[in-house]
């Protein structure tokens, strides 16, 4: 089987530090957009033959932008949506969550596998590596690129690559990072991660371990 790529989308224009969530009106930043042709420059030697994207704005964008590349369009696929855990904290700025939801921000920080949640992120983990396989199934030849969110990204690459959800923060990809994972050997049917890249990034939100006052 060909490769597939995990995208996560460009950086958006949220200069107030909102938790947009699933929220109209939060496309792309500058910056985002430049994110997203890198990205797109960086699979345009790939065989891409199907770009599939979460339904949100931002998504979508940064899809278009890799998609026009190989004179093809991005179909969406709710699968691939937001970590449905932000739809509780939406329009609240990341610096309010302590005061508004005391200890869920500090629990997503520090353990955010046995955060209770509307959906759990084993079930974020599940719908993202079904929706792989699904595609894969569906378009068995030429590269797979899919665009989510950074928690979805990071959980579906877990998944795929037989990784568990503990420490989920470590590593997790930047604005517009691609992810590059390969069909593994022997009986396991697990995905082999064979690269990892991402543009030059701006301020992170919300800051990780080592991170304070990103």
């Amino acid at each position: 089987m060909a490769p597939i790529h995990l995208v996560r989308h460009g950086e958006v224009d949220n200069p107030h530090h909102v938790v947009y969530a699933d929220l109209a009106g939060y496309p792309l930043s500058e910056r985002g957009r430049r994110q997203a042709a890198a990205a797109a420059e960086r699979l345009a030697a790939a065989p891409v033959v199907a770009v599939i994207a979460s339904p949100l704005e931002r998504a979508v964008e940064t899809a278009t932008i890799i998609a026009a590349l190989h004179r093809l369009s991005p179909v969406v696929d709710e699968s691939l949506f937001e970590w449905r855990l932000a739809s509780r904290w939406a329009g609240v700025t990341w610096e309010d969550l302590p005061d508004r939801f005391p200890g869920e921000l500090e629990h997503y920080l520090r353990a955010p596998d046995t955060l209770p949640a509307v959906e759990p992120l084993h079930e974020v983990a599940d719908r993202v590596a079904a929706a792989v396989t699904r595609w894969r199934a569906r378009v068995p030849d030429g590269d797979l690129v899919f665009v989510s969110h950074q928690d979805p990204v990071q959980a579906g690459r877990r998944a795929l690559t037989g990784g568990d959800l503990t420490d989920f923060h470590r590593a997790k990809p930047g604005h517009a990072a691609v992810i590059t994972l390969v069909p593994g050997a022997g009986p396991s049917a697990l995905w082999r991660e064979v690269s990892f890249w991402e543009p030059a990034q701006g301020v992170r939100f919300p800051p990780l371990e080592g991170e304070a006052g990103a």
